[in-house]
């Protein structure tokens, strides 16, 4: 006797992505590529009608699958050519410790990018700068002023070989 097959659910277990189909990942790579398309432009480009499309946006919204639409500035154009990467390790690690140093780091304009990361550092900082006397002041200003770092190093990044705000889902497999 033939096994049953499962109902679809939201997500793969296996490496827990939703299931969307082509189209939804169609509107999804499009609208990474350009967020101001008006539903028109979508629809023609993903191959649907305005109706349809629209409710299938409203849906990736409304799931969270679309967390917002965002201008990407050029940072070299107001100036900030400079990317450096910092890894802070931290004294401590209790959940007031992270929790402060976490909510310092959202206060810092320069910082674009923090994560809490496992290894042999706490925290992967990405910030942009001027340049070194900008950095020299931002060590010396915003991130030596925060309490508990123990140690951190820098590393500045000479050129990006690839940038993206998130990943095309035709792409993925």
């Amino acid at each position: 006797m033939p096994t049953p097959k499962k109902k679809p659910t939201a997500t793969n277990p296996d490496d827990q992505r939703p299931n969307f189909d082509f189209t939804d990942r169609k509107i999804l790579s499009a609208l990474r590529t350009d967020g101001r398309l008006t539903m028109s432009e979508l629809a023609i480009k993903v191959g649907l009608s305005q109706s349809p499309c629209w409710t299938r946006v409203k849906r990736l919204e409304a799931s969270g699958v679309i967390a917002r639409y965002i201008a990407v500035l050029d940072h070299r154009a107001i100036g900030l050519a400079n990317i450096v990467f910092v890894e802070v390790t931290l004294d401590k690690h209790d959940d007031k410790v992270l929790e402060d140093f976490g909510n310092a780091l959202a206060r810092i304009p320069e910082v674009i990018e923090a994560h809490l990361v496992t290894g042999d550092y706490d925290y992967l900082v990405k910030l942009v700068v001027s340049g070194t006397e900008h950095y020299e002041r931002f060590l010396r200003e915003s991130l030596y002023k925060i309490p508990g770092i123990r140690h951190s190093k820098s590393t500045f990044g000479l050129r990006a070989l690839k940038e993206a705000v998130s990943v095309d889902p035709i792409l993925l497999r």
